[in-house]
């Protein structure tokens, strides 16, 4: 489920990206779509099914580190089931308190939640006409909206919003001043070994997002 919407719209169907556009640009907001459900909800058993059965897809020869952390990804969804992610997940992401690990970005960037780094993420969105969707509870600067926001900067049927441009400058603006700090939080934490190598592939993924709008 998609976790911004478009301003006026009555559900987040508006923000639906469609199958039109170069492999490798389907194939980076797909990732985005998955790190952001992943971060969202533990994943169920036939999301983890999914992910196990690109197994026979990859190539077992490439030592990239982006195709090496897929496939330890693709190892833990084969080998733990759906209620361990959900106990992992609820464990460090879920608190009445301060979680083990916080997925929002302004705690990483301004020390504490709901500060200056959300308003303006909050100001960006309006810009490109997009809102949170009614039905979703985390604030805009939450790690899940922001790599949906990309997925839809990447993927979305508006080129005049869904371009390279404004995918650069939200990506430096939002997400690459803390990703590492999160990745860094999770690995920190020994128990977590399901989303250890979520994270190893969220900064693996991302590291090569902002090296390739560096080229720009």
């Amino acid at each position: 489920m998609s976790e911004i919407s478009k301003e006026g719209a009555k559900d987040s169907a508006s923000t639906a990206v469609g199958d039109v556009g170069l492999p490798e640009d389907l194939a980076r907001a797909d990732l985005y779509g998955l790190i952001a459900r992943l971060f969202h909800l533990p994943p169920d058993q036939e999301l983890l099914n999914q992910i196990a059965a690109t197994a026979d897809q990859q190539d077992a020869t490439d030592q990239a580190p982006l195709a090496k952390a897929w496939m330890d990804v693709v190892e833990v969804a084969k080998n733990n089931p759906a209620k361990a992610w959900h106990d992992e997940f609820d464990l460090n992401f879920i608190s009445v308190g301060k979680p083990n690990v916080v997925l929002n970005g302004s705690f990483y960037i301004a020390g504490h939640l709901n500060e200056k780094p959300l308003v303006n993420i909050r100001k960006a969105l309006e810009e490109f006409g997009l809102e949170a969707a009614e039905e979703i509870t985390e604030t805009e600067d939450h790690i899940s909206a922001l790599c949906e926001v990309m997925r839809y900067l990447i993927a979305g049927d508006d080129v005049e919003i869904s371009n390279l441009t404004n995918q650069r400058v939200f990506f430096n603006g939002h997400i690459r001043p803390w990703y590492d700090e999160l990745c860094d939080a999770i690995e920190a934490i020994p128990e977590m070994h399901l989303y250890h190598p979520v994270a190893v592939l969220t900064r693996e993924f991302l590291a090569i997002e902002g090296q390739g709008f560096d080229m720009i």
